[in-house]
């Protein structure tokens, strides 16, 4: 499973107030209308009104720079401040506000200090 993350402008941060999609990769082989006709059974079979929330998208971006981070959420600040001095050491900026965290475990059956999740961001 995968998050992509953005801060609001606030200076702080302020966890009820970030904004964020979960995604979850996809096989090749899957469409868009195969998406669309396994939502239609489900919305059946089993209603909720978050369905219409789900959309079916390629994403690619450019480069990016991305570190295991290793231990609660909390602590993700130290791991992003190691991702921006490498970026300051090899001339390269951020592009924008939001990041990626893809999830290696499941954090209700983990203890939070072996919790493993890449974060990544994009750069130029």
């Amino acid at each position: 499973m995968e998050g992509s993350w953005q801060q609001t402008e606030a200076e702080t941060l302020v966890k009820d107030d970030l904004v964020y999609t979960i995604m979850i990769a996809q096989p090749e082989f899957i469409t868009n209308e195969i998406v669309e006709t396994a939502l239609e059974k489900v919305k059946v079979k089993k209603p909720n009104p978050f369905y219409n929330e789900i959309r079916f998208e390629r994403i690619s971006e450019g480069s990016s720079v991305a570190m295991l981070h290793v231990g609660p959420f909390d602590d993700e600040p130290q791991t992003f401040a190691k991702m921006d001095a490498f970026c300051q050491e090899n001339g390269l900026k951020r592009c924008t506000a939001y990041h990626r965290e893809i999830y290696l475990n499941n954090k209700n059956r983990t203890a939070p200090e072996k919790l493993k999740t890449i974060l990544r961001y994009s750069v130029q």
